[in-house]
């Protein structure tokens, strides 16, 4: 699977931005996604994540009521709505794909930079 993260830039705080994931190689149906962040010295965290058919979802605490994360599986493509965002969610967002079925076939994206100002 390769996945195509795009989205990311340079925001002052209170603003928004939506990172998009595409992939190919594998039916994206069958792929339960994610998007994990890491931020400058600290491991890697995952934010958000999405199950194969959308119904069920996760945010992470500090993302709840901010962040939305959402899937067109026509486009095979994941979104992660970043709003009323903060310099705490500086950091690169990583967009991760596993078999829904086959935790080990697990895959990652390039990684896009979302910097926030205060």
């Amino acid at each position: 699977v390769q996945l195509q993260a795009s989205g990311g830039g340079l925001v002052q705080a209170g603003d928004s931005l939506r990172l998009s994931c595409t992939a190919s190689g594998r039916p994206f149906r069958s792929l339960d996604m994610g998007w994990f962040r890491q931020a400058p010295g600290k491991e890697r965290e995952l934010v958000s994540s999405i199950a194969d058919n959308g119904r069920r979802k996760y945010h992470a605490d500090s993302v709840k009521g901010r962040f939305t994360i959402s899937r067109d599986n026509a486009k095979n493509t994941v979104y992660l709505q970043m709003n009323s965002l903060k310099p705490e969610d500086t950091a690169v967002y990583y967009c991760n794909a596993v078999h829904t079925l086959i935790s080990t076939l697990n895959y990652w994206g390039q990684g896009t930079l979302v910097t926030v100002s205060s």
